[in-house]
């Protein structure tokens, strides 16, 4: 037992900022975030120190996107995370008021600039499961289980959620995010109240679309306005429509699908049985009406179509079987699909 108990130890040089710059060194984070970029940021934004401090903007900005993703930490425990190799270059430890007051003179400004230049493709066109032919895969994906701190300023801009047991103990966020699908990188995010449908926020990321990209949609987005306008930016469409709706059939296809036109938009209609099988043996079935712009049958196939909306969140296609529907559809099997995943 004795070798198998043995230990080594293992030695690496990392070079960091000096002084009062150090801390931010969190794992890749710095590298994926320079400080030259951050420096750029603060400086476009007005918001650089103007006398230095033990906790200068730039050590703020890092302290800030620590605690995004250490969000169950304390401000104490995010700055020990991103110290934690530096003892000797940081031997003073801020207050946890210190901590408060930088995030307080920094603001929201220099946050928003980073992501808006952060955020993006970051797919090169030969990774696998990326792109549909020559269009990239994106789509709109929401959130409203958010919680904000219970103070007046976030209340009165959020308000809380009342149902008939009184009212959220913490104001709800929802948030909104156009995402690259195969690698679920963010092109743009809105957020605010909940209130608003979905597509109110998803609205604003419209011209972030482009005729590059071909956008797969779920039900919370079928709306004939809603449907027009994301067409109007020159993407591609695949979504799913509700399955009450019953558009008009204005001709039908020989593999089934039919086309028809919304608010001027040209579609083709495919109706779809898709059959999850859950590694434990459940199997779930449903019925799907989905709605393209790709109006070619011989080039863009219904199957293949249908595969592709259902693995739009990284659903398994080696193991994707396709057959048709007696009345002319398209049914899916898939296996090992974790449940959820395909709503």
């Amino acid at each position: 037992m004795s070798d198998q108990s043995a230990t080594t130890q293992l030695t690496r040089t990392v070079i960091v900022a000096e002084g009062l710059y150090a801390p931010g060194h969190l794992g890749e984070l710095t590298q994926q975030v320079p400080f030259e970029l951050v420096d750029d940021v603060l400086e476009r934004t007005g918001t650089t120190q103007t006398r230095l401090r033990m906790l200068p903007s730039r050590v703020g900005i890092y302290f800030v996107l620590a605690m995004a993703l250490f969000p169950r930490l304390g401000y104490m425990r995010v700055w020990d995370k991103i110290t934690a190799g530096l003892p000797q270059v940081c031997p003073c430890r801020p207050s946890e008021k210190a901590l408060r007051d930088i995030r307080r003179r920094l603001g929201p400004a220099p946050l928003e600039l980073l992501f808006t230049i952060l955020a993006g493709p970051v797919a090169r066109p030969e990774t696998p499961g990326v792109r549909y032919r020559r269009w990239r895969t994106v789509a709109f994906d929401g959130c409203s289980s958010a919680k904000a701190p219970d103070r007046p300023r976030v209340c009165g801009w959020l308000g809380k959620i009342k149902h008939r047991y009184g009212q959220e103990g913490y104001p709800m966020l929802k948030l909104v995010a156009l995402c690259e699908t195969g690698t679920r990188a963010l092109l743009g995010a809105a957020f605010g109240p909940v209130a608003p449908a979905e597509s109110v926020y998803a609205e604003q990321l419209l011209p972030l679309l482009d005729d590059t990209m071909l956008l797969l949609n779920d039900r919370g987005f079928d709306s004939d306005d809603f449907l027009a306008k994301c067409a109007s930016t020159g993407a591609q469409l695949l979504l799913r429509l509700k399955g009450t709706r019953t558009p008009a059939i204005w001709a039908v296809l020989p593999d089934g699908s039919y086309l028809t036109r919304i608010r001027g938009v040209r579609l083709r209609i495919i109706d779809a049985q898709v059959t999850v099988t859950t590694d434990d043996g459940i199997r779930t079935t449903g019925n799907y009406r989905l709605a393209t712009t790709l109006l070619d049958h011989r080039h863009h196939p219904a199957d293949e179509l249908v595969a592709l909306y259902h693995e739009r969140w990284g659903a398994t296609r080696s193991r994707t079987r396709l057959s048709e529907l007696p009345e002319g559809g398209s049914a899916v099997d898939v296996g090992s699909v974790v449940p959820g995943q395909c709503s």
